[in-house]
């Protein structure tokens, strides 16, 4: 899957998570990528993020970063939450 492709439904379930009262996207959004994107698809959102991650709207982009924190045991390292 191309890293466009992979961006566009990330940022389709930044949308989502955004809309949600009482819940903080980024985590929402991490947790979502985590249980339901292929260990393929999550490694390559997270290299298309640390190539620059063009077109990751703003909680997504810090989302994708908690992930990948998430996977090297850096969780919290420079991000928000």
């Amino acid at each position: 899957m191309d890293a466009a492709k992979l961006v566009m439904m990330a940022n389709q379930i930044g949308r989502f998570f955004a809309g949600q009262r009482g819940t903080d996207p980024v985590v929402g959004i991490a947790d979502h990528l985590e249980k339901f994107w292929e260990p393929r698809m999550r490694a390559a959102i997270i290299a298309h993020l640390a190539a620059g991650g063009t077109g990751l709207d703003g909680p997504v982009r810090d989302a994708v970063g908690r992930l990948d924190g998430m996977r090297t045991g850096r969780l919290g390292a420079g991000l928000k939450n």
